[in-house]
């Protein structure tokens, strides 16, 4: 395979990812079948599955595929220039406000909308899920314990202990806007997370 035909294929794959990813965001995945993600990306059956050979094993891509992203976002976060971890920390959250809109995430909350989903009939999908939110919450771990380290976060507790907290509430926050249509969940969190890493109030 030459490199021009490699980058055509790895073009279409990404194509049908994000695809998919944008419309099982809005609608679940069960609710979405293989036609409507093939029609939308401009592909044909028999093309899906030489990338994928099933819908779950999509399935499993599309999250490796997302969780890709979204933990390069949080490097990029937890890298940015002239703040304080504290700082940045707040700014993931921020971030996580903006993306987890109730009324269009662009793909962006697959893992809050597929989480409950999908881990009770694909262990391939769980395992996914799991190593996702798993790489989520390390990198959460590490930056406060690099912001208590430089004096800008404060803990009464194990950094990974507190990441995993904030983690937890924050989906839980997520799910909790859905259901009541408006961010005040969302202004609950950011509370508790400003007390949890010893920040003042905003």
């Amino acid at each position: 395979m030459n490199t021009s035909t490699a980058h055509d294929t790895s073009d279409v794959r990404r194509n049908i990812l994000d695809t998919g990813q944008r419309i099982m965001a809005g609608k679940g995945y069960s609710g979405v079948g293989l036609n409507e993600i093939l029609t939308a990306s401009g592909v044909p059956k028999g093309s899906f599955y030489h990338y994928f050979g099933s819908k779950d094993a999509f399935g499993e891509a599309l999250l490796e595929h997302y969780f890709t992203d979204y933990l390069a976002d949080i490097d990029a976060t937890m890298s940015l220039p002239g703040l304080t971890m504290a700082k940045r920390l707040v700014r993931y959250f921020e971030q996580w406000q903006e993306n987890q809109s109730f009324l269009e995430c662009q793909g962006k909350c697959l893992a809050v909308k597929l989480g409950a989903e999908v881990a009770d009939f694909s262990d391939a999908m769980r395992a996914a899920l799991d190593r996702g939110t798993s790489g989520i919450v390390r990198r959460l771990a590490n930056a406060i314990e690099a912001g208590v380290a430089e004096g800008s976060v404060v803990v009464d507790g194990k950094p990974k202990a507190i990441a995993e907290s904030l983690y937890q509430m924050w989906l839980g926050a997520s799910v909790m806007v859905k259901i009541v249509r408006n961010p005040e969940p969302f202004q609950t969190a950011m509370v508790a997370t400003r007390q949890l890493l010893g920040l003042p109030a905003a």
